[in-house]
């Protein structure tokens, strides 16, 4: 396991309700800098997937990306890691329909929020706009998974979804699989196609 992971780890079991020792020893001892908060995995996968195409090693930046486990706790997380805990700069991103938690969450920590940035509805939706609805169903091609996208359009729950909205389901219909495409997607998008809250969350960090 490499140090930051060890880290994320250390703060995973500090947020469960373990000791706070082993988080402040490795972020003294890396240094960690910044923590990017995000949802869950996928997020996380998609963001170090498309620092990586830019050629950016986060963890060597001192920039730890990790998964809260859902939005509702963006408040526990920031107020460990933020100024009242370890005192790193905090940024992330997150889903119209969880900014209010996160913007609660970042006031009762006294973190600032410049550094969060919303998608419309989720990341995986944002990378979908993004690519478009044809190379995504070719990324599905690529990866092996195209009869099985073919068996989910033919539900009769899929007939009025759009193809975006249909997509952005199959993505969870199996356990696993947002995690893979989250990184597929990102490392797909060209630089000038890059949903602009990923892009300004890198840009930011």
């Amino acid at each position: 396991m490499t140090d930051m992971g060890a880290f994320r780890e250390a703060v995973a079991a500090w947020a469960a309700g373990g000791a706070d020792g082993p988080a402040r020893e490795l972020a003294a001892r890396l240094p960690v800098r910044t923590a990017v908060l995000l949802e869950g995995p996928s997020d996380v996968a998609a963001v170090l997937a498309l620092a990586e195409r830019r050629g950016r090693d986060l963890a060597a930046e001192g920039i730890c990306v990790l998964a809260m486990g859902g939005a509702m706790n963006i408040a526990r997380y920031a107020r460990l890691l933020g100024p009242p805990g370890l005192g790193l700069r905090l940024a992330g991103l997150c889903d119209e329909r969880e900014h209010g938690w996160y913007l609660r969450g970042l006031e009762r920590a006294g973190a600032a929020r410049h550094g969060f940035f919303v998608c419309a509805a989720d990341l995986e939706d944002e990378l979908i706009r993004a690519l478009g609805e044809s190379r995504v169903t070719e990324l599905v091609r690529a990866e092996g998974d195209l009869r099985a996208l073919r068996t989910f359009l033919s539900q009769p729950a899929q007939r009025d979804r759009t193809p975006r909205q249909q997509l952005r389901r199959f993505l969870g219909t199996k356990k696993g699989r947002k995690i893979r495409y989250g990184r597929v997607l990102a490392k797909a998008c060209d630089a000038d196609r890059v949903p602009a809250p990923l892009a300004a969350l890198l840009a930011g960090v």
